[in-house]
């Protein structure tokens, strides 16, 4: 029976690879899959999947603006999937959600969701809220922190390499921009920005 699934995990943790090895092992076994990624993260290039370790595949594009079930079903129709995979879905909309979840019942038709859980400030995306509400399955991809804990929290840095504690929810970026942590050192480094501009220093 097809399930909604939600791989969450902090930034770095192979959340890209895990979907990219999964769609490979259906294809394996003659099974089609349909990829997507949202139009807003072009790190990879438009309509592209890649991991950190320089696996990647061509991908959907889809627009907040999109119905992942209509989308779907014109795909579904014209040749049958066997399984349905949506990268950084903490860019899903909360509708977006619902229709994935609208294909597992109606069609039976799996969808596994691979995204982070929660933003630089430690708060829940909406897709990634209406996810962790909805999904059949909750699985969480570890990574760690510098320390050797298990890293839950994404943290932004400015160019000059300093934590960030304000900024909007969505700012696309890779190792430059963010660094996977432990909530102990999540919690330190933003301490620090803040002692740092209470006292007036740079």
């Amino acid at each position: 029976m097809a399930k909604l699934y939600f791989y969450y995990a902090a930034m770095n943790a192979g959340k890209s690879t895990v979907l990219l090895q999964a769609s490979y092992n259906y294809r394996e076994r003659g099974l089609r899959t349909l990829l997507f990624a949202p139009a807003i993260d072009t790190r990879a290039g438009t309509g592209r999947i890649r991991s950190r370790i320089g696996l990647e595949a061509a991908a959907e594009v889809l627009q907040p603006t999109d119905d992942l079930k209509q989308r779907v079903l014109a795909e579904h129709q014209r040749s049958p999937l066997a399984c349905v995979l949506v990268d950084e879905a903490q860019f899903l909309t909360p509708a977006q959600v619902e229709q994935a979840s609208d294909l597992v019942d109606e069609l039976d038709l799996p969808v596994l969701c691979y995204g982070l859980r929660t933003d630089f400030q430690g708060n829940l995306f909406p897709g990634s809220a209406r996810l962790l509400a909805l999904a059949d399955d909750l699985v969480e991809l570890k990574t760690i922190c510098h320390c050797g804990r298990k890293a839950i929290m994404n943290l932004r840095m400015g160019p000059d390499g300093r934590a960030l504690r304000e900024g909007a929810q969505v700012e696309i970026g890779g190792n430059e921009s963010y660094t996977p942590l432990c909530r102990r050192h999540y919690k330190e480094a933003l301490a620090k920005v803040e002692i740092t501009a209470k006292n007036g220093t740079h």
